[in-house]
């Protein structure tokens, strides 16, 4: 099991390489080509240009987090197969570049979605939360000026102001999408980059919906058990795996997190962990990485992980902003960098109880 951190670049990010080093045990981090407009093909030479500067500080690119699926692409306009052909130029710049892993997801017209970014806690810290009642009566252009108007002016994945200037175009190519037509959009993709992947053994890891339920009346087909065994059975490849995004999937009360490890855990080639509290059938803020915390028993996971055996790429996900740090919201580094270590020690401890038994 490899640990390791997300970043996002000198130019986005307010966590330099440097400062990542320092975190005991992270020796690599997940990235990907910021800036890069979304649906352009990655050459070779942006690719290598990227690992290269990040080896230079010595740390290694343990995946890619992500190459966007181009929203073209979810719909199956008239520009799909453009955009799949590139896609697939993306991958083939990443195998020849030695770079095996891409997590990436298929929600449409939002990614991960939250109504405050920075909710107040009793200690001082400020983390990110999703309320329901909040955004039971909202209207899809009111979310994304909610989400912009927290962003404290970081470019947010999935909430890109160029794709998102876009916005009344991006309604109208999800009106009356049906959920058995992204699926069909979705495995229609799959079938196209899985030559490739095996080509180059690439792991194709799909991120669940974040909240793991449909909005706006536009479908979700990551929410749970049943969607994952069905997009992961209908096309049974290796590379076609999941990422494990622990506070996605436990975001609906439904969702039981050791189910899911149990059935799918062969298939399981990244892993997200984070905690989070409910507050509601559908409303929860995000705490610590410490069990005690939240709803997600942290130790278990990582048990039922080490015990079949998983030895992929695992990251601490998003994080509070805690020590009055000036960070993208999630994205700090004092807390995931706390949470990180946290991991690290109940991984060497499940290790040690093994090797013991």
């Amino acid at each position: 099991m490899k640990v390791s951190f997300r970043w996002y670049g000198e130019k986005y990010d307010t966590v330099p390489l440097e400062k990542i080093k320092q975190i005991p045990g992270v020796k690599g981090v997940i990235t990907t080509l910021h800036g890069k407009p979304q649906g352009e093909a990655w050459t070779f030479d942006e690719v290598k240009k990227m690992k290269k500067d990040i080896e230079s500080q010595g740390m290694n690119v343990d995946g890619i987090e992500s190459v966007h699926v181009i929203d073209s692409i979810k719909v199956a306009d008239s520009k799909r197969d453009y955009y799949i052909k590139n896609y697939i130029k993306s991958l083939e710049s990443l195998g020849k570049n030695d770079i095996h892993l891409v997590c990436y997801s298929f929600m449409p017209l939002f990614g991960w979605t939250r109504t405050q970014l920075q909710k107040p806690l009793a200690d001082g810290s400020t983390t990110m939360a999703y309320d329901f009642d909040t955004i039971k009566n909202m209207q899809p252009a009111e979310m994304f000026n909610m989400m912009s108007s927290q962003s404290k002016g970081f470019r947010m994945p999935d909430w890109e102001p160029e794709r998102l200037g876009n916005f009344t175009t991006l309604i109208k190519q999800y009106s009356g999408l049906k959920a058995n037509q992204l699926f069909d959009n979705f495995v229609y993709f799959l079938k196209k980059i899985m030559p490739v992947c095996d080509k180059y053994n690439i792991d194709m890891a799909l991120h669940p919906d974040d909240p793991a339920w449909g909005m706006f009346n536009i479908p979700r087909i990551v929410k749970n058990k049943d969607d994952i065994y069905k997009i992961l059975s209908a096309i049974d490849n290796p590379h076609n795996g999941l990422t494990l995004c622990v506070g996605s999937l436990e975001s609906n009360i439904k969702n039981n997190i050791d189910d899911i490890i149990d059935q799918f855990h062969d298939r399981i080639k990244y892993v997200h962990l984070r905690n989070l509290k409910h507050t509601g059938e559908k409303s929860f803020y995000e705490t610590s990485c410490l069990s005690e915390d939240g709803d997600i028993d942290i130790y278990n996971v990582l048990k039922k992980l080490i015990d079949y055996g998983f030895n992929g790429v695992i990251r601490e996900d998003h994080g509070r902003t805690i020590w009055n740090e000036v960070a993208m919201p999630g994205y700090g580094l004092y807390d995931r960098a706390l949470g990180t270590t946290y991991i690290e020690g109940i991984i060497e401890a499940i290790k040690k109880q093994n090797l013991s038994s």
